[in-house]
């Protein structure tokens, strides 16, 4: 009982420091700029991150409610990954917006118009949910027959399969080729921007220009580390760690869940 405080309180937190962020970033004009938006987004994807997990989390510690259907299962987990996902492909248009913005600073708005920004963030959502849908169909076609008790607070897409008396490689495949081709195409992607960026930091004359881009690029992947970090620490844990005990493999994963994208 006690263990569900702290997610509370995180839980609270992040909708509040998310909320306000949003807020702030809606009603100052002079924070209408591709930078802002985009981190307004980030906070918006991830309070819905947080959402399709924490409030069952909190419903099992308080109402010792264990129980959820197939259907919800797979639902909480469609929502999950793709806000996952979606989080993560925003992290990666931070680190395209900020390559052309410091690497080709007087052809940015040439670049980056409205119509460009809207493409890529129609690219995004499709991305994200064509990738995912496909889940859905994967998991509903599976016979559920084996224990039926989850070792999480919420649903995962191979951990939910696994409990089931069919054939699972097509959905080990199809989640693999979902995670090379989104969040670890994303980091690949977001390392090389950096790398490109960091390169033209230092060779820019100007110290205040080299300051304030270093300092720009600095809390960007703060935001970067704060949100792959736990993530990664997560997964480790998960594969590797089989000597850990269960209830700590559910807690970093519920950490996880309310790690801030923002810094």
């Amino acid at each position: 009982m006690w263990i569900s405080i702290p997610f509370f309180i995180s839980y609270v937190f992040a909708h509040l420091g998310n909320g306000l962020l949003i807020f702030i970033i809606l009603i100052k004009s002079s924070l209408h700029e591709p930078m802002y938006l985009f981190l307004c987004m980030l906070a918006g994807v991830d309070i819905a991150f947080a959402t399709t997990t924490e409030p069952k989390a909190l419903a099992i510690f308080w109402c010792n409610n264990r129980e959820i259907s197939v259907d919800s299962c797979i639902a909480q987990l469609y929502f999950k990954h793709s806000s996952f996902i979606s989080e993560s492909g925003i992290l990666l248009i931070m680190a395209f917006d900020r390559y052309i913005a410091i690497c080709y600073p007087l052809k940015y708005t040439m670049i980056l118009t409205h119509s460009l920004r809207g493409k890529i963030g129609v690219a995004a959502f499709l991305r994200t949910h064509c990738t995912i849908f496909p889940m859905t169909f994967l998991l509903k076609r599976l016979t559920f027959c084996r224990n039926n008790i989850l070792p999480h607070t919420f649903c995962e897409h191979i951990g939910l399969a696994k409990y089931t008396c069919d054939d699972i490689q097509v959905n080990i495949w199809y989640g693999f080729f979902v995670l090379m081709s989104t969040v670890i195409l994303d980091i690949v992607l977001i390392f090389v921007s950096y790398v490109l960026i960091l390169h033209a930091v230092f060779h820019i004359l100007s110290k205040d220009a080299h300051h304030k881009a270093l300092n720009t690029c600095g809390s960007h992947v703060c935001v970067i580390i704060l949100f792959y970090e736990p993530w990664v620490f997560s997964v480790l844990t998960q594969r590797f760690g089989h000597h850990i005990p269960l209830h700590v493999h559910i807690l970093l994963a519920n950490v996880s869940m309310l790690a801030p994208p923002e810094c």
